[in-house]
């Protein structure tokens, strides 16, 4: 597993505000964090909390009205366009609530079509596609388009796909929301197990108080603001 002391993610000061029918929306506060590497997190608080702006920001989909955010010691706020592409692209996996799997394609393709074009060519793409899915456990699932899986297969390969291309962390963004709760259980269980055997830094948004009990570190997030943060590294 990776050195937990480097800081992957760096926020100081961080504000995200939004000017909306003349008025001020304060979605983040002042927040003050650091992530590191290998870090097993879950970012949790209500409705309104500011834990999708926050997740935003850590995605590289957005960037901050006032103070940093950090990347690998690298700002975000002063990154260019395409840089924050290539990061989004080449460093940073995204699991959706809504699974977000393309219909008329089947579970390998789904993942193949998210790794890089550099990586070989397709014998090869097609072979690492089929290597992610057995790492979630579906490797005789591969031909089956997504209406013929179940919600937590869909989730498993939306995993497989956040992987493709050996991201330095995988945001998952209200994983379970979708998923009974001994599905959800097990997804779950696959992230943490991800990043246990993988070292890959996992950051879980939740307004579920189960599944954020089972992340290493919890910041709870509420009007904004950081209301506790326990289990840092």
């Amino acid at each position: 597993m990776s050195d937990m002391t480097a800081n992957l993610y760096l926020l100081e000061s961080v504000e995200r505000r939004y000017e909306r029918g003349g008025s001020t929306v304060h979605a983040l506060r002042g927040i003050d964090l650091s992530i590191a590497e290998g870090e097993l997190v879950a970012v949790e608080g209500p409705s309104g909390s500011g834990k999708s702006t926050l997740l935003q920001l850590l995605g590289a989909m957005d960037t901050p009205t006032a103070g940093r955010v950090d990347f690998d010691g690298v700002s975000m706020a002063g990154a260019s366009d395409k840089a924050l592409t290539g990061m989004r692209r080449d460093a940073i996996g995204f699991v959706f609530q809504q699974f977000n799997l393309i219909p008329t394609l089947t579970a390998v393709e789904n993942v193949e079509i998210a790794i890089g074009r550099g990586t070989g060519g397709k014998v090869e793409r097609r072979t690492r596609a089929a290597e992610l899915l057995g790492t979630v456990g579906l490797s005789e699932r591969g031909d089956h388009l997504p209406g013929r899986l179940s919600g937590g297969e869909q989730q498993r390969v939306a995993i497989a796909r956040a992987l493709a291309n050996n991201p330095r962390v995988v945001l998952a963004d209200e994983p379970t929301g979708n998923l009974d709760s001994a599905t959800a259980h097990e997804v779950v269980d696959l992230l943490a197990g991800l990043n246990t055997t993988h070292g890959v830094t996992v950051i879980v948004v939740t307004h579920d108080g189960e599944v954020a009990s089972r992340m290493r570190r919890r910041v709870r997030l509420r009007s904004g603001e950081i209301a506790s943060d326990s289990g840092a590294a």
